[in-house]
């Protein structure tokens, strides 16, 4: 029994795998828009559909040795003939213990992955909250997290000063 008790020099906790645990997760700002109400809501019979736009961002914030917030940020509008039908602004967030992940990877492992499980969770608040504003839901499609996190430091390694940040 004694051989099963960490030693204290640390090498159990170098051995451990890596894991990611979600401590909480939240509404941290939402704002849903719907200007033109009652009127937009008469638009929706128009045989072409509204124009949609979505914008998605992901920070990240160290909390603690081991704990970090992720935030995923979603902003869309829906718009028909030049007029906003709706429009909307989500920061959904989440508190996530990371341990054992190597340091170079602790960025990728927060804006990806992370913002993958806050994913579900933020686009049934904005479903929700479209279909409460009286249109049918918009569920926003999958998003490629990984792929996004390349086009973002390709970007950030053609700035100058990028490395700075």
């Amino acid at each position: 029994m004694a051989n099963e008790l960490p030693n204290g020099n640390g090498t159990d906790a170098a051995n451990a795998a890596p894991s990611l645990n979600a401590l909480v997760q939240y509404t941290k700002d939402f704002s849903f828009e719907n200007p033109k109400a009652p009127r937009s809501l008469a638009q929706q019979e128009a045989q072409q559909g509204p124009q949609m736009s979505l914008q998605v961002n992901v920070g990240s914030t160290a909390l603690g040795d081991n704990d970090y917030e992720t935030v995923l940020r979603l902003e869309g509008k829906a718009e028909l003939k030049g007029e906003t039908l709706f429009a909307f602004d989500l920061s959904y967030a989440g508190v996530f213990r990371l341990q054992n992940i190597p340091q170079e990877h602790i960025h990728p492992v927060l804006v990806i992955d992370c913002a993958r499980l806050l994913f579900p969770f933020a686009r049934q608040i904005v479903a929700e909250a479209v279909q409460n504003g009286g249109f049918p839901p918009f569920y926003i499609p999958p998003i490629d997290f990984a792929s996004l996190y390349q086009q973002r430091m390709q970007e950030m390694q053609g700035q100058p000063g990028a490395a700075a940040n």
